[in-house]
């Protein structure tokens, strides 16, 4: 039958955030909302057991209903948390033929990467200075009729990356 607690809703899941990664001045930088979706993106790593940092995904949409706020509001933590290198796109958004959408995979740069030769994360966070943001990949929305005002096509629905690069100006 197995083990009855593995799949049980009454045991507890919990993360840890660390006090030293708390008082990196990128920490003291991120929205208030970022420092609150990051605790949601280390609950889906998996532990060093069964490690998936590079396959951690989470969707805009799930991650604006965890935290209660709007989606706009939801997608702006990503970026941040980007921004200031707690989190690194390994994989990009995809929408298959069927429509079916797969959202980005996420490094946490505080743990190790699967296959790392590293004991540690990469802690990009640590490098980051006011003024000077890490690159962020921003998803583009599949508009390929136009509607809403918008006139400019977005790629048909196929298996590629759907990708753009943005970089922060102050």
């Amino acid at each position: 039958m197995g083990n009855p607690r593995k799949h049980s809703s009454n045991v507890e899941h919990w993360t840890k955030i660390l006090r030293c990664t708390m008082e990196e001045p990128a920490w003291k930088a991120l929205s208030t909302t970022a420092q609150s979706l990051y605790p949601w993106l280390k609950f889906e790593w998996r532990g060093p057991q069964n490690n998936n940092n590079g396959n951690i995904r989470l969707s805009v949409r799930q991650a604006a209903e965890r935290m209660g706020v709007v989606i706009d509001t939801a997608s702006k933590a990503f970026h941040d948390l980007q921004a200031k290198g707690f989190i690194v796109i390994t994989k990009p958004a995809r929408l298959g033929v069927g429509g079916e959408a797969k959202s980005p995979a996420y490094e946490l740069t505080e743990i190790k990467l699967v296959g790392s030769d590293s004991n540690a994360g990469r802690k990009l966070y640590q490098g980051w200075q006011e003024g000077k943001d890490f690159a962020v990949h921003k998803t583009m929305a599949n508009n390929p009729k136009g509607r809403n005002g918008k006139t400019k096509p977005c790629p048909n629905n196929h298996d590629s990356a759907v990708l753009k690069f943005r970089m922060k100006s102050k």
